[in-house]
């Protein structure tokens, strides 16, 4: 278990996809996924279609450990679709990774989706009653059978369809023999864009991928949108009409790669200003400001700015390290942190250092961070959060701990603060989290547990797998 993000919520998957017969789709698939690597490392998987079928593979770990140069030169075709995914405790299958690929009336399809259906259980009860056999545990497999249900229309409708029954968040790929089909819920809780290559259109979890194949960004698939990839182009429809918009925050916050842009905001951008609105809210006098990487450096570079403090690179990220495993000792689970990160004493030893995180969700990291960098001398030890303090389970798509969890829902600010050892602790407020996000509308469920989404009273996380 990697002892570092273990304080960290988990994204859940990354999607690309793309139509262009004259390019490998399966290579510039594989390195769309490599781009996007940071939504999932459980398992990752490409389909391929050569217009007639579809052939795909998949396997756990890594993109670099899944597939070798002769498994990409062996998918050929058309269009290909691709998928990373990050699984929750107990799910890390092989019968879980996508893309899922299925055999029905008429045809070939495959799917991979981005985020969490709230009525999964429900709606798998009803497909069991009449008759539907389940090969896998996610709620990915729902959404696949409730489209095969559908397929007398043809595929748009079918997805359309299928989208009036599914409540929760999604963004989804889906791939016939000739078309690739995105999809974003009408809130649009989970990201997907559409770029252009040549005269060919791909679609991403973020635009960092588009950069990595060398495509232009177009722009974001809109909320409730159905856009179709074919021969013929880029082809648009309005699936469901859109609802508030209620974007996830934490994709600003710590999910996305800073290089990305998100709903027209720039993922760096946001992160620097949420720093700004910090050295307005808790201007502290210090010596140097330190960044724990890498989501919190841009709001720490924000921070040093505004206050006219330098920024140093006090905390060190091993970026080669791969999985690592908690011991049952003390000893061997400060040993896995500081595997991950080394504070610098050079930088630290005899200052007054404020160190900027993006979030605290359970503590343990956050307090193990502020006794290494007293450790290297450092006079006083200040640590300030880029967003607020996460009180609530997310049912959107990211893996959070269960509420009685979290640290923020058991201890009030002072408490946490005695808790990690800081001198001081101010998270950013969601005043300031707005302002930094320049009136985008988000999903702030996490931090006030004002749901966008109904949520079902009785709840079963099983039915919550991407």
């Amino acid at each position: 278990m990697n002892m570092l993000q273990d304080d960290k919520p988990k994204e859940e998957c990354g999607l690309f996809g793309i139509y262009a017969p004259e390019q490998e789709v399966a290579r510039l698939t594989y390195y769309g996924l490599y781009a996007l690597q940071h939504r999932g490392q459980e398992s990752a998987g490409i389909a391929v279609s050569d217009g007639r079928k579809i052939q795909h593979y998949k396997g756990m770990g890594l993109v670099t450990e899944v597939f070798s140069d002769d498994t990409i030169v062996g998918l050929q075709g058309k269009m290909a679709m691709g998928h990373v995914r990050y699984s929750t405790t107990g799910s890390s299958l092989l019968t879980n990774a996508q893309p899922l690929v299925v055999y029905f009336q008429k045809g070939m399809m495959s799917l991979a989706h981005n985020g969490n259906l709230t009525n999964a259980g429900e709606l798998r009860e009803e497909l069991g009653g009449h008759g539907t056999v389940f090969q896998t545990t996610i709620d990915s497999e729902v959404i696949l059978n409730m489209i095969a249900r559908y397929r007398r229309y043809n595929l748009e409708d079918a997805v359309i369809k299928t989208m009036i029954d599914l409540k929760g968040s999604y963004a989804l790929l889906i791939m016939a023999e000739d078309k690739i089909i995105g999809v974003r819920d009408p809130y649009g809780v989970r990201p997907l864009c559409i770029g252009r290559i040549g005269e060919r259109f791909c679609l991403a979890s973020e635009s960092c991928a588009l950069d990595t194949i060398g495509a232009e960004f177009v722009r974001d698939v809109e909320p409730g949108e159905v856009v179709t990839i074919d021969e013929q182009g880029l082809h648009s429809r309005q699936g469901l009409p859109r609802a508030k918009m209620a974007f996830c925050s934490f994709e600003y916050i710590y999910f996305a790669r800073p290089d990305s842009t998100m709903d027209n905001l720039n993922v760096w951008e946001a992160r620097h200003q949420m720093g700004v609105a910090l050295a307005k809210e808790c201007p502290i006098d210090a010596d140097v400001i330190l960044a724990v990487p890498d989501s919190g450096t841009p709001s720490a570079i924000g921070y040093a700015h505004a206050m006219g403090i330098p920024f140093e690179e006090g905390l060190l990220k091993n970026r080669y390290v791969g999985r690592t495993f908690i011991q049952p000792t003390q000893e061997m689970r400060e040993v896995a942190v500081r595997i991950k990160l080394n504070a610098n004493s050079r930088v630290i030893k005899g200052r007054r250092v404020v160190m900027i995180d993006d979030s605290i969700v359970r503590g343990t990291t956050s307090s193990k961070l502020v006794e290494m960098v007293r450790n290297c001398g450092a006079k006083e030890v200040h640590l300030l959060i880029s967003s607020p303090p996460v009180c609530y389970s997310c049912y959107y798509g990211i893996d959070t701990a269960e509420r009685e969890k979290l640290v923020a829902n058991k201890m009030n600010t002072e408490e946490i603060r005695k808790f990690v050892g800081a001198d001081t602790l101010h998270y950013l407020s969601e005043e300031g989290l707005k302002r930094a996000l320049d009136g985008n509308q988000v999903c702030l469920a996490c931090f006030n547990g004002d749901y966008p989404i109904e949520i079902p009273q009785k709840f079963n996380k099983q039915d919550l797998e991407c």
